[in-house]
């Protein structure tokens, strides 16, 4: 089937972002005001630390412009991101992205002004009142004191942030636009269509030729342009190692948690406890094997059912009521939410030309939460339907409780409330079905999660680690030397499984490498949600999770994620979610 273009789709299966701006002409007017509140800060410049008054409303005024400049970032973004080709949709994310750029500039004099004040100075203002909304950010700046550079320094690096996007818009180019694929071996036994948006579909067919013949030709394509991959990757490790040298961390890593107040012995210990658990990815593999009848199990024999015979498919509506049953637990208000969500148009759902693959959720203070999808109608995409609403409502939440300079909740508990919603519905179906195969179905599905979530983002997360430290210790990090190091990691994350040749350029389609050190915290934020969502099940209360959502950027991660019974400062999350897949294995070893 052919793939649409953005101008023939379907209004009602797309979102309304007239809800932000009702017309262009008023994204326009915005973008002027927005401009000039920007254009303003300067002058607020030696005034911070006057008083207690005066830094208030430096810092009130600063607010004001950067949710001005966010909010006519975010219209012409999500324009782009539904039509990656329209060159009108470029030209407005780039004015965007440009006044980021300006905006970034005139607030660099910000911290070190404040941090010249002293540390003593600044921590008695903070005991003003006055001053409550900003306690955590003045906290944070004077913690951050070791890493920040004078105005100038700080001016200089504000500047290469539209530089330092570079590779990552390269890459985004290239594999949404520019990038087509060959026809491919379809269930009919004819040639058929091949994209992003359905690459996974043919990935679970249950015929191993349509498999393997989406898996070639996809990866195929490529490792045609894998120089032109390698060098964009290269690029943004570069970014990174220069950021964090400039700011005397020890490492790119460091940098990277610093913000989320994580220390790295975090991101060590879920590699170390991973690789403990490997035993039971290789009987999960065995089995895998085993009941897919293969003597051999492949790369792209991991993604399709290991029960025959269940036709596992749903209309959009039909997910939706499906999602939003599986979610009760989580109380009347939050079901009233997804309603709105159903039926306001805040969800892009079906692929188009142009449209950026796999599925997003991005909050709009003030606004409402957005859903980009690229919905097929299978079980994996209810799932992430579930996984993306989870964002949609920690957004949702977060927004309605927050003020603006504290709303916005930090990257390592994102993954938490998406993956609360995909465990309550594997335990809503496993709960409502009673038919075996269907059952061993959802067991199957809840077993991909732990490989494809724990598992394999903490695979993405060693590459990355030992990727930085290769081009730290001097590597050029060619294609051949990238190649060979995701080959071997795969080699012992997958050591019952025939990771061929070709598996090694992988890493090429990874867009989440080009935000550097991000998926360790899919495998965290899957391991928490487990413990959670266990809890609410067992005792029919979600206050705690429900007043977690509400915190925002209000305090650090692992100090909010206690809120809701969750402690990631030990590895405890983690070894017990591994406890779980190792009894899912064995539930799932009796149901077939």
């Amino acid at each position: 089937m052919e793939i649409k273009k953005r101008s023939e789709m379907d209004p009602r299966y797309t979102w309304d972002l007239s809800h932000i701006f009702a017309t262009k002409e008023g994204w326009e007017a915005a973008l002027s005001e927005a401009e000039k509140a920007v254009a303003a800060i300067p002058a607020l410049k030696g005034t911070l630390t006057e008083s207690v008054d005066a830094l208030k409303a430096g810092l009130d005024a600063i607010y004001a412009a950067v949710e001005k400049v966010e909010l006519v970032y975010l219209y012409a973004s999500l324009h782009k991101e539904s039509d990656n080709g329209d060159p009108e949709y470029q030209n407005m994310e780039g004015r965007a992205v440009n006044l980021y750029v300006s905006l970034s500039s005139a607030v660099s004099f910000m911290n070190p002004e404040i941090l010249s004040a002293g540390e003593e100075k600044v921590k008695a203002m903070l005991g003003d009142e006055k001053l409550a909304l900003y306690r955590h950010e003045l906290g944070d700046i004077i913690r951050s004191a070791p890493h920040t550079l004078d105005e100038k320094g700080e001016m200089m690096l504000a500047r290469l942030g539209d530089v330092s996007s570079a590779p990552s818009d390269a890459f985004g180019m290239l594999e949404s636009v520019d990038m087509t694929f060959p026809d491919t071996l379809g269930e009919d036994g004819n040639d058929s269509a091949l994209s992003h948006g359905n690459f996974m579909v043919y990935m679970s067919s249950s015929d191993r030729e349509v498999r393997r013949s989406a898996y070639e030709k996809y990866f195929g394509e490529f490792k045609k342009y894998i120089n032109t991959f390698a060098a964009t990757y290269a690029g943004s490790v570069k970014f990174d190692t220069y950021f964090a040298d400039v700011r005397s961390f020890d490492s790119a890593l460091a940098a990277a948690l610093f913000s989320s107040n994580v220390p790295t012995d975090v991101y060590d210990s879920l590699l170390e406890a991973i690789h403990d658990g490997l035993s039971d990815m290789r009987r999960y593999t065995d089995l895998r094997a085993r009941a897919l009848g293969a003597d051999e199990l492949t790369m792209y024999d991991l993604y399709c059912p290991m029960v025959k015979g269940v036709d596992a498919k749903y209309t959009f509506e039909e997910a939706c009521a499906l999602v939003k049953k599986a979610l009760a637990p989580l109380g009347e208000r939050y079901g009233e939410l997804l309603d709105r969500a159903f039926t306001e148009r805040w969800i892009d759902v079906y692929e188009n030309k142009g449209k950026t693959t796999g599925a997003f959720s991005c909050g709009v203070y003030g606004v409402h939460p957005y859903v980009l999808l690229n919905f097929t109608g299978t079980l994996e995409d209810v799932f992430t339907l579930a996984h993306e609403l989870g964002h949609a409502m920690h957004s949702f939440f977060s927004s309605e409780a927050q003020e603006f300079p504290t709303h916005d909740y930090k990257i390592m508990v994102a993954e938490v409330a998406s993956t609360v919603n995909e465990v309550l519905l594997t335990k809503y179906l496993l709960a409502t079905e009673t038919d075996p195969a269907r059952r061993a179905y959802v067991l199957n599905h809840f077993l991909e999660g732990f490989r494809t979530t724990v598992f394999r983002q903490t695979l993405f997360a060693e590459f990355e680690k030992k990727a930085h430290e290769m081009y730290k210790a001097g590597t050029p990090l060619s294609a051949d030397v990238l190649n060979k190091l995701y080959l071997e990691i795969n080699k012992t994350y997958y050591s019952g499984v025939n990771v061929e040749d070709l598996h090694a350029i992988e890493w090429a389609r990874i867009p989440h490498f080009y935000r550097a050190f991000y998926v360790y915290q899919y495998a965290t934020g899957f391991c928490s949600a487990v413990a959670i969502a266990q809890g609410i099940v067992d005792t029919g209360d979600a206050k705690d999770y429900l007043r977690f959502l509400t915190t925002g950027g209000s305090d650090y991660p692992i100090e909010e994620l206690k809120i809701a019974g969750v402690d990631l400062s030990s590895p405890e999350p983690v070894r017990r979610a591994l406890k779980v897949f190792a009894e899912t294995i064995d539930e799932m070893e009796k149901t077939i």
